[in-house]
């Protein structure tokens, strides 16, 4: 494992500013929220959908700091060109994935001339109000290319969210007229920036290091947290607290549920695989774009915020198969490459994944090493559901026991529903 320390071998304090300064609260004191929904219902109205909603969570909270709403166009043009934006006094955010609220034609024409739009959440709720709006072109195509690199058919966030969204884009300041809570059983897990820095402080953290994934933990990750902190303790720092921060926005169709994750998190905590003393689980909760080297970015800077000052990186971070071709979508060595580079992005101490593999003499997940190459397995995400849609155990040490029931106990439950229709099809 190497440090990236940029411009300094001094290790930054732990104690890390928010991009920007201070940290951004959009949701409306209570006492002036009967006002400001009374204010609300006599505005045009746009109706948002659940990822909509889920932006309006991350910048409410101050995950995008120092934004303050939906970027209007001068934003998203220096998000999109040049992946970061320069503040009034000059210094520079990283900001590499646009923020951007899209509506349609319709939507254009009620909102007219007017300065202030109020907006539906997807379940018809009046959520929030934009403030001093801006309406400009949405380019489909330009943003799909910058973002992404690629213009290929199939990428997830492209065709759930981009494709069928409205020709024109909406920035303003945004007032949410309630914390956005989901209601799943999983809210408890959802702290704000805000929390989580009182929470380190609570638990006198040194330094936090963010591990961020959208995927079951499995003993490699393990080792590689465990070992994060043993390197920071051999740095000097007295109490390192992990920042296990799964991402709970928009995910990919063949992605295990968050409920899932979370449950499957738990259990790694309860088997004593990471230690719940210098730990916190909590959900970020950004949509996922898939969108490799640009997207990491975004989220190495949003744990900025939240109080991390080391972000773990590893092969391939935020990327994906190529949709229509066998092979990586990134490099899978340019994440890593980017993040030690961004800027924006400086004060930032940049960990690298060491690559961990199970190794077949010790029967347990270790650090590749090269010089026996023949004694380690590589176990995909892939052999790892075809495992567990088996029912099959994975070899002993791979994942804690308690973990590796949740993933059977979820994929026999797909294979009941898909076996169901089949079932109806054949007694038909």
């Amino acid at each position: 494992m190497s440090t990236s320390v940029k411009g300094t071998s001094v290790i930054k304090s732990s104690l890390i500013d928010p991009d920007g300064g201070t940290l951004v609260d959009l949701v409306v004191p209570q006492n002036e929220r009967a006002s400001k929904r009374a204010e609300a219902e006599s505005m045009p109205k746009v109706k948002i959908s659940k990822i909509d909603l889920e932006w309006v969570h991350v910048i409410s909270e101050g995950w995008a700091n120092p934004l303050r709403g939906f970027m209007r166009e001068d934003e998203y043009l220096q998000s999109l060109h040049f992946n970061c934006l320069k503040l009034k006094d000059g210094t520079v955010v990283n900001m590499s994935l646009p923020i951007v609220l899209a509506i349609h034609d319709k939507d254009k024409e009620v909102i007219g001339a007017s300065s202030d739009v109020g907006l539906i959440g997807p379940n018809g709720d009046l959520i929030g109000i934009l403030r001093s709006v801006q309406v400009y072109k949405h380019n489909k195509e330009e943003r799909i290319a910058r973002t992404w690199g690629t213009t290929a058919p199939r990428l997830p966030y492209v065709e759930e969210v981009i494709s069928p969204a409205g020709n024109w884009l909406i920035g303003g300041d945004l007032e949410v007229l309630e914390p956005i809570k989901y209601n799943d059983g999983l809210d408890h897990y959802r702290l704000s920036p805000c929390e989580l820095r009182k929470e380190f402080d609570r638990r006198q953290a040194d330094a936090v290091f963010a591990f961020q994934l959208r995927n079951p933990v499995h003993n490699g990750h393990a080792l590689l947290m465990n070992d994060t902190r043993k390197r920071l303790l051999e740095m000097g720092y007295k109490n390192p607290i992990l920042l296990l921060h799964p991402l709970g926005g928009f995910t990919k169709a063949d992605d295990v549920p968050l409920d899932v994750r979370m449950e499957q998190h738990s259990k790694v905590l309860e088997d004593g695989v990471l230690d719940p003393e210098t730990t916190i689980v909590a959900i970020f909760p950004s949509p996922m774009h898939y969108a490799g080297p640009t997207e990491v970015q975004w989220h190495a800077k949003a744990r900025i915020n939240a109080g991390a000052n080391f972000y773990i990186v590893g092969r391939d971070p935020a990327g994906m198969s190529h949709p229509i071709e066998k092979r990586d979508l990134y490099d899978p060595d340019h994440g890593k490459k980017v993040l030690s580079m961004a800027p924006g992005l400086e004060k930032l101490n940049i960990l690298l994944f060491k690559v961990a593999a199970y190794d077949t003499v010790e029967k347990k997940m270790a650090f590749f090493d090269p010089s026996r190459a023949k004694d380690f397995l590589f176990i995909s995400g892939t052999k790892m559901r075809t495992y567990a849609r088996n029912g099959e155990n994975p070899p002993d040490g791979f994942m804690c026991p308690g973990g590796w029931q949740v993933l059977v106990k979820y994929y026999g439950s797909l294979q009941s529903e898909e076996a169901g229709p089949q079932s109806a099809v054949l007694s038909a």
